[in-house]
């Protein structure tokens, strides 16, 4: 299982005192889930919470990438087939065909960007149809 998380910081909605937030996203069985739990430092306010499916929440997003930073995926080889590339993104990512082109083009020219964990999901699809690729955190 590949994860990647990282603990914050906000105001409790409750009582006003310090929420700590532990927030993340991980792969399992081919599937991308995020989760997220609070809990207050000054009252009972907590939870927990997760899902799969659908886009992980920006606030998620937004911390994973600040604490790591972005990761980048890129095709080994600039003249790999696209098709099997449409068909790993359509397939993980349940997008259009339209919109699964314009990342294939994106993932062949200058790369795709976002958390290592979703990078991971890609790359490991793309694997799984003998597409070759790379993964490299970007430096801030």
């Amino acid at each position: 299982m590949i994860t990647q998380g990282v603990k914050v910081t906000a105001r409790c909605d409750d009582c006003g005192g310090v929420l700590i937030l532990d927030v993340g996203q991980y792969i399992d069985h081919g599937q991308l889930w995020w989760g997220t739990e609070g809990a207050c430092t000054a009252c009972p306010n907590g939870w927990c919470e997760q899902d799969t499916g659908g886009a992980t929440p920006e606030d998620i997003r937004n911390a994973l990438l600040v604490e790591h930073g972005p990761a980048q995926l890129r095709l080994a080889d600039d003249e790999s087939s696209l098709v099997p590339v449409l068909r790993v993104l359509r397939e993980i990512l349940r997008l259009p065909l339209s919109q699964a082109r314009v990342m294939a083009s994106a993932l062949q020219e200058t790369g795709l960007v976002g958390t290592l964990v979703e990078m991971e999901l890609i790359a490991d699809g793309l694997q799984r149809r003998s597409v070759a690729t790379t993964i490299e955190t970007l430096a801030d």
